[in-house]
């Protein structure tokens, strides 16, 4: 992750959202993607949050007669900071009230929670298998 890291709005992570949805976009795409409406308000909104992003860094153009836009962020890398910087702010750095919460809030299905079960295993096996695989000094 980059330490310049620059969080983002809620305008442009709609953008970025769109982008994810995509793949990669042009800005009438994107305008009518995120507002229903191809006019030159919209364009011109949506052009500025692009220009914004690409800034950032989150956000890649690619230069042709029509420019075409991906995000350049993964949509896992942008959680991770942001409940990163929750934790940060709320808990004292600790990830464990944050996700206690989560699991606790009864949002979660029986679905969720099996797959969480299993994440929580398979992270445990791997940790395992780093601490047994790892010579004795």
């Amino acid at each position: 992750m980059n330490d310049d890291f620059q969080d983002v709005t809620t305008a442009e992570l709609a953008v970025l959202q769109a982008l994810w949805r995509s793949g990669t976009s042009t800005i009438r795409q994107l305008a009518r993607s995120i507002y229903d409406d191809e006019s030159a308000a919209a364009y011109g909104t949506v052009q500025k949050l692009l220009d914004r992003l690409e800034a950032k860094g989150h956000v890649r153009r690619e230069r042709g007669p029509t420019h075409v836009f991906a995000a350049s962020t993964a949509r896992d890398e942008l959680i991770g900071r942001r409940l990163r910087a929750v934790a940060d702010t709320l808990c004292d750095g600790s990830l464990a009230p944050l996700l206690t919460h989560l699991v606790q809030a009864d949002r979660l299905s029986s679905v969720e929670r099996d797959e969480l079960r299993a994440l929580v295993e398979r992270l445990d096996g791997e940790r395992k298998s780093r601490i047994n695989g790892r010579p004795r000094s």
